[in-house]
């Protein structure tokens, strides 16, 4: 497959629905920015007021069309509720690789499994589709429930950027960095990863 930055692409499976990522998506976002203060905390982009959320969406929308990211609304089939945003960013399609991140979900979706779902499918696509050799996370080194989250779908840790960037309070911060590989998704964490979305 050749993948194009123009094509909306719909990712879903029984749980959950992966759609571009729009500005009118302000609404059905808006209560996570007013409510869940929380859910920003290790964000490099705040959107804890409405304002601060139609920046997100803004940049969000901007990369897409500046041809290096890719973001997607989530919406859980289950409760049929919209549930957050992820997204591909720092797509780099000459060098066959990306990163999956600036992933967030409102509270009454944390531990439910949604994540899981996203992941499997996000990673189907970037593996399978678009047919990538290196899948990319990172995280603040504080942001231990992502870490934890981004192992338990199969990532191996591989270093740590020391000072990498700053933090929402200008603070310096470490980014850990994790990754899987398209073999190891062949071999072992594509059947891993469906086991745990199916039992």
């Amino acid at each position: 497959m050749i993948f194009s930055f123009k094509e909306n692409y719909v990712l879903e499976n029984n749980v959950v629905r992966l759609t571009p990522l729009l500005e009118e998506d302000f609404g059905k976002l808006v209560p996570f920015a007013n409510n869940e203060p929380d859910l920003w905390e290790y964000s490099l982009v705040q959107a804890t007021s409405e304002e601060g959320l139609k920046n997100y969406l803004k940049l969000a929308i901007e990369s897409r069309k500046n041809e290096n990211a890719y973001p997607f609304l989530v919406f859980d089939k289950r409760t049929n509720q919209f549930a957050g945003s992820t997204r591909f960013y720092d797509i780099q399609l000459a060098q066959n690789t990306v990163q999956l991140g600036f992933t967030w979900y409102g509270k009454a979706f944390q531990r439910t499994g949604l994540n899981q779902n996203c992941k499997f499918l996000l990673l189907e696509f970037a593996f399978e589709k678009m047919n990538l050799d290196r899948v990319e996370f990172r995280a603040d080194n504080d942001n231990t429930k992502s870490i934890v989250s981004m192992k338990n779908i199969g990532c191996t840790q591989e270093g740590i950027l020391r000072n990498h960037g700053y933090k929402p309070d200008r603070t310096r911060r470490d980014s850990i960095v994790l990754s899987i590989l398209k073999d190891e998704w062949f071999n072992s964490v594509k059947a891993n990863l469906q086991n745990k979305i199916s039992g």
